[in-house]
């Protein structure tokens, strides 16, 4: 019997491509873990057979190379051997957020030009509703458990061969289409290509340092860049990742995951860490195996970070970017957190984004792509072999958005003579009072300094006589007493007066997406209703 070739078996498909990443840790870590989702898991083989099955099984319906895969699920195992097959394949993955109410996903399954849909078992009853209206869709396809009317994902896994299928796959073939959150209007989807999107994963990787055998908790959702992007650096180097299925955010069930699975990273974003600071019970969780618990998709307020620094140390990093952007773009390291609490006279690099990462260049411009000086406010436009290939479907905004290679990313930062990049705000979240400019973050940094203020937010709303009225939106920690008027007051005495709020409304929550990211959009709604303004 000949010995197995193993060097040659690793050299069958192309460095650039996923489809290399994936049949390389089946060989390489075959019998270890790389995915749990509740109690089920698999290992690095059987992601790779599973990839497989489902290959040789759309293949054999008819979706070729190029056809558009759609997700709308919550996260499950099932999610992850879409992506593969993808990745593997050369279909293009397109997930969607499943909060999304029925006009929104007809739009962007029919924008997206969805060839097969798979369905999450919380989102068969909406899909049924949706049928009629997405007739380019020629496949349904039902995560976990068989559904009348769609083919049973488990059932192709357990009927289609596992064996290596037949593909033609190259750096440059498109592979994920992300969405927009849809902000400021109609969603658009950033197409990436492997050559792209492996370029990220390969500086995400290095960025944290991470190795075979690191464990990360995926509490992040699988149809955000960021949950996806980091999901996969962890499976790039042999990690794996423990899939959350909650359909919303279970503090506890994060915290008690981490303990019982030793897991050494977390990806949180602000509202996460808010939540584990007020429980009450929180030091009961051993999380001493954390290596890094790191930060990204919204701003992090400084106050709550301290208060995460002295619960648990220096563990935390910070990612900042965007879904057009690759996504990451720049990273706060946990040394550099670390000198922020070290040296209380370095203690605004707290407040910065980082360092540009490996391979990433950014600018701070003004309006006629003009650098400015270090301390002035302008857009920060991005450049690396990571940024969208364009906007999917939309020639004219992908020249709006990229200039000669540099990506517009709509937010406004400044940057210090060391190179710290400070976010300051989104552009189009400025408010202009009285002839001013205002950036809520700022803002929201001192109401966080509040001891009676849990989460809050800052936008502008309509105003006679400012145009715009900076406006407060604040949830009290539990039990708390406060006054609308104390908190203005509060604001006042630091910061310039124009600048404090001059209206405050106590929510009992504020809205959030999936990932946690406080929706402004939302809030605004009701103010700007019949103004010209778009919210």
């Amino acid at each position: 019997m000949s010995k197995r070739l193993v060097l040659k078996e690793l050299s069958r498909y192309d460095t650039g491509t996923y489809a290399d990443i994936i049949y390389r840790n089946s060989i390489l870590y075959s019998d270890e873990m790389a995915m749990k989702c509740g109690s089920e898991s698999i290992t690095f083989r059987q992601v790779n057979e599973r990839v497989n099955s489902l290959i040789h099984a759309l293949s054999s319906l008819g979706v070729k190379k190029g056809d558009v895969l759609g997700m709308l699920s919550w996260n499950c195992l099932d999610y992850a051997d879409v992506y593969g097959a993808a990745m593997k394949f050369g279909y293009i993955s397109s997930p969607f957020n499943p909060r999304l109410q029925l006009d929104e996903l007809d739009y962007l399954i029919n924008y997206s030009e969805t060839n097969t849909l798979f369905v999450g078992p919380q989102l068969v009853d909406l899909v049924a509703q949706l049928k009629p209206r997405i007739p380019k869709v020629k496949h349904f396809i039902s995560f976990e458990k068989p559904v009348p009317g769609m083919i049973s994902h488990r059932e192709l896994l357990a009927t289609f061969p596992k064996d290596e299928p037949q593909i033609d796959l190259r750096e440059d073939d498109p592979v994920f289409l992300f969405y927009t959150s849809g902000t400021t209007g109609v969603p658009r989807a950033a197409l990436y290509t492997h050559r792209r999107s492996i370029d990220n994963t390969r500086r995400f990787a290095i960025a944290l340092s991470l190795e075979q055998g690191d464990k990360h908790i995926q509490i992040m959702p699988l149809f955000h860049v960021g949950g996806t992007s980091n999901f996969w650096g962890y499976f790039f180097v042999g990690g794996s990742n423990v899939i959350m299925p909650q359909v919303s955010f279970d503090p506890a069930a994060s915290l008690q995951a981490v303990q019982d699975e030793k897991a050494t990273d977390i990806h949180i974003v602000a509202t996460h860490l808010a939540a584990f600071l007020a429980m009450p019970d929180v030091d009961k969780y051993d999380l001493s195996s954390l290596k890094r618990m790191f930060y990204a998709a919204s701003p992090m307020p400084l106050e709550l970070l301290k208060r995460g620094l002295e619960k648990w140390g220096p563990i935390f990093l910070e990612f900042y970017g965007g879904t057009e952007d690759g996504p990451n773009v720049s990273m706060l390291s946990v040394k550099q957190h670390r000198m922020g609490i070290e040296h209380p006279e370095k203690q605004h690099i707290l407040t910065s984004a980082g360092f540009p990462h490996i391979g990433v260049h950014v600018r701070i411009v003004n309006d006629n792509m003009e650098d400015l000086e270090p301390g002035d406010v302008g857009e920060i436009v991005v450049y690396s072999k990571a940024v969208l290939q364009e906007w999917w479907h939309k020639p004219e905004e992908t020249k709006e958005t990229i200039t000669d290679g540099w990506v517009h990313t709509g937010d406004m930062g400044r940057y210090d003579e060391q190179g710290y990049i400070y976010i300051v705000d989104r552009k189009r979240d400025m408010i202009c009072s009285g002839g001013e400019n205002v950036y809520p973050r700022e803002i929201e940094e001192i109401l966080y300094q509040h001891p009676a203020v849990h989460e809050a937010a800052v936008f502008g709303i309509p105003d006679d006589y400012w145009v715009e009225r900076v406006h407060a939106a604040v949830v009290l920690k539990a039990g708390a007493q406060v006054t609308g008027q104390e908190i203005v007051e509060f604001c006042k005495e630091r910061l310039a007066r124009y600048k404090a709020p001059k209206s405050i409304d106590f929510l009992e929550a504020l809205p959030k997406n999936p990932s946690g990211k406080i929706l402004k959009k939302e809030l605004r709604e009701k103010y700007w209703a019949g103004k010209d303004r778009k919210v």
